[in-house]
């Protein structure tokens, strides 16, 4: 009995839509891949093609649409983003997680030099910034504090735990109740 009633909450909880704060954190961890790797906009639509995507997102501006529902975006867009939709985009950010887990790992190991890991956040913060400066607003106090070289080391580095994390067997489930448990 027990278990048939664990098995339905897990199911009514994949069927719910992201919150808002899971749809932040999503297009944020998007946002840290295209900082990871620089063609990850096309990569992300290729990937959709060849996940079986393309009905969802059939070119760039589509997949656009869906990531602008995130507030701290420059345009946002209201309204809920349906499920499958959420699922097709945690599914690309994972299989590029996996395609990038090297990347990720080297961000995260303290086995590694510390200048070269010291240079290895600097290019990735770097780059991240430029993005999140061209496409988020600037007024928004998320966005000044993911900016921010102190306050947001934090945050950049728990986006980057949590692509590591989206990586390998598992990772869609793991990263989907993260997000749909998304407080911070």
């Amino acid at each position: 009995m027990a278990k048939d009633t664990s098995e339905a909450a897990i199911q009514d909880r994949s069927s719910r839509p992201l919150p808002r704060r899971g749809l932040e954190r999503l297009d944020l961890m998007l946002l840290c891949m295209e900082a990871l790797d620089l063609n990850g906009g096309e990569a992300m639509v290729w990937l959709s093609e060849q996940l079986g995507y393309g009905g969802l997102f059939p070119n760039r501006v589509e997949l656009w649409k869906r990531r602008c529902h995130n507030p701290l975006r420059r345009s946002c867009r209201r309204g809920e983003v349906p499920v499958a939709e959420t699922d097709a985009l945690i599914r690309i950010l994972c299989v590029m997680a996996d395609r990038l887990y090297p990347m990720l790992r080297s961000l995260l190991s303290s086995s590694e030099p510390e200048t070269v890991a010291k240079e290895r956040w600097d290019l990735f913060q770097g780059r991240l910034g430029e993005l999140v400066q061209e496409r988020m607003n600037p007024r928004r106090s998320g966005v000044q504090k993911l900016l921010d070289p102190n306050d947001g080391a934090a945050q950049r580095l728990q986006l980057v735990q949590g692509l590591s994390l989206c990586a390998g067997h598992g990772g869609f489930e793991r990263i989907k109740a993260s997000l749909m448990d998304a407080v911070a």
